[in-house]
This record gives C-alpha cells, sequence and structure tokens, in this order.
C-alpha cells in the first residue's frame, strides 16, 4: 500500500505545483516586463531633465544684453551706432555681369540674340527672345 500512497501524494503535489506554475508565470512575466518598462522611463526621464538644464542655461544666456548684441553681430550682421564697417567686394566679380559666360563676349543690353533695331517692334524682339531661349543650348 505504501507505493499507491506515494505514487497519489506525488500525483497531487505535481498537480499542484503545475497549478501554481500556470497561474504565477504571466504574473512573474508582467513584473519583469515592467520592470524593464521602468528602467527605461528613467533613462528617457534623465535624458529629458538633461535637455531641460540645457536649454534653461541657453535661456539664461538670452538674458544677457551683451550675449544678445554678439548673436545679433554674428547671425544677423547688425552693427551699433559707433561701429565702422567695412564690405569687401571681390574685385573679380566687378563688371562679370557685362560679359557672355559662354563667350567671353560683351553683352549689349535688351532681349538676348534678337535683332535690334529701331524699326522693330518691342513684341517682335520679346518674341525672338523666347525663340532663343527656347532653342538648343550652344
Amino acid at each position: 500500500m505504501l507505493p499507491e500512497v506515494l505514487t497519489v501524494r506525488l500525483l497531487v503535489l505535481s498537480v499542484v505545483v503545475l497549478l501554481a506554475v500556470v497561474l504565477l508565470l504571466p504574473t512573474v512575466r508582467g513584473a519583469v516586463q515592467q520592470s524593464g518598462d521602468l528602467d527605461r522611463l528613467r533613462a528617457e526621464l534623465a535624458a529629458h531633465e538633461a535637455e531641460r538644464g540645457r536649454l534653461e542655461v541657453e535661456l539664461d544666456r538670452w538674458e544677457d544684453r551683451s550675449y544678445v548684441e554678439e548673436q545679433a553681430r554674428s547671425r544677423l550682421s547688425y552693427v551699433m551706432p559707433s561701429d565702422r564697417v567695412w564690405r569687401v567686394v571681390d574685385p573679380g566679380a566687378a563688371g562679370a555681369d557685362d560679359v557672355d559666360p559662354v563667350t567671353g563676349e560683351a553683352v549689349d543690353a535688351g532681349p538676348v540674340g534678337t535683332t535690334s533695331g529701331d524699326g522693330v517692334p518691342w513684341y517682335q524682339s520679346v518674341w525672338e527672345s523666347v525663340q532663343v531661349a527656347d532653342g538648343p543650348v550652344g
């Protein structure tokens, strides 16, 4: 009789343990998932707090008048009324608008590639300019 009692007890114990595992497994899995989510949210919060601190420092800088003046000078090219401003012009760029970049010849004022004359009506020279612009390059 002893082996039958032992097997019945073993069978009941294994059913209880299996039932406990089935009931506790979703709870343990949820706890582990929530712990991972909590760690991720804490890291995200720390990153946002660091960004907030950086933005507060930048906002404090904008309260300083000298910083605002320096930013206006560097970003917007503003000058104070007492400043003397020098603007350097590239000497090679002077007169470059009067030369055709393809041929290097001087270009007259008016529509390009048209017959200019006193007897030609304005609309004819405009139409010739459109035809030249629509034509092949070269």
